[in-house]
């Protein structure tokens, strides 16, 4: 067995994401390893009875200025922590894109934080880390976000 030296952490900008961005970079830390902070976003497609709307240009341009300006004060923000962290941006489903890129970064762990949500919210919203647990062929860590911590 090897420690992981090579981590990826998928974000989506939340609390729990940022709870499992630090847990990465402490790992990383501990075994001289780097972090590799990724978004996936989807284009917001709206379907009606009679037609569709689809984001335009400037939406598109609005949503990635926006993103990458995200992932930047991720890193930004941890800068001091001494880890190396890249980011990748990229369009597609969350859970696909983060095993693409786990393969493309050839990632030795992912580390993904999970939200805990239950019942409705789960069936509505989904679960990228669900996804990401039963698709993934390489070790996946969750970490419970603050939410789920106080329970």
């Amino acid at each position: 067995m090897h420690l992981p030296k090579n981590i990826l952490v998928p974000t989506d900008f939340t609390e729990t994401s940022d709870a499992a961005l630090d847990y990465a970079i402490a790992l990383a830390a501990l075994t001289g390893g780097s972090v590799t902070l990724m978004h996936a976003y989807e284009i917001p497609v709206v379907g009606f009875p009679d037609g569709a709307l689809i984001a335009s240009g400037d939406m598109v341009g609005s949503i990635l200025t926006a993103t990458e300006a995200a992932l930047a004060a991720c890193v930004l923000k941890r800068k001091s922590s001494g880890v190396a962290i890249k980011t990748v941006l990229r369009q597609g489903v969350a859970y696909e894109e983060v095993n693409a890129i786990a393969a493309d970064v050839n990632a030795d762990l992912i580390v993904i934080g999970t939200h805990g949500r239950r019942g409705l919210a789960r069936a509505l919203l989904g679960s990228v880390a669900e996804n990401v647990i039963r698709t993934a062929t390489r070790p996946v860590l969750t970490i419970h976000g603050p939410r789920d911590a106080a329970k």
